[in-house]
């Protein structure tokens, strides 16, 4: 768990939870719109809920810090997976050409999840 791998995944997931949260309240880059007209529908009405993206950009933020801080990393990892899935899924099923990033975040949310498996499990037991 404290190996350099583990550690630089931990910071590299920590840096983009915490970029992706606060571009969310700042928007300091603009995210490129999905050509998927459904995925473009699902996007304004979360946005017109007013606080949907505000919600995720908070817990984004949030844990991005905690796992930079190395605090309650394995509860970050498991509350993070819903999420993460959400963004995979979204980007599989309607917006390919911008799943990059979302790709990066599984992948490391899940390398991190087997590299604190111990603490998970008492939870199959």
């Amino acid at each position: 768990m404290n190996s350099m791998f583990t550690k630089t995944i931990r910071i590299a997931l920590g840096v983009m939870l915490i970029a992706f949260g606060a571009n969310k309240f700042f928007q300091f880059y603009q995210l490129e719109r999905p050509v998927d007209e459904i995925a473009n529908n699902l996007i304004d009405n979360l946005e017109a809920t007013g606080y949907f993206f505000i919600a995720v950009g908070a817990f984004e933020i949030i844990f991005g810090i905690l796992l930079l801080l190395k605090k309650w990393v394995p509860f970050v990892l498991m509350a993070l997976f819903p999420i993460t899935m959400n963004i995979l899924l979204f980007h599989i099923l309607l917006s390919i050409p911008n799943m990059g990033f979302a790709v990066a975040v599984a992948i490391f949310n899940l390398i991190l999840i087997y590299k604190y498996w111990d603490k998970y499990k008492p939870l199959f037991d």
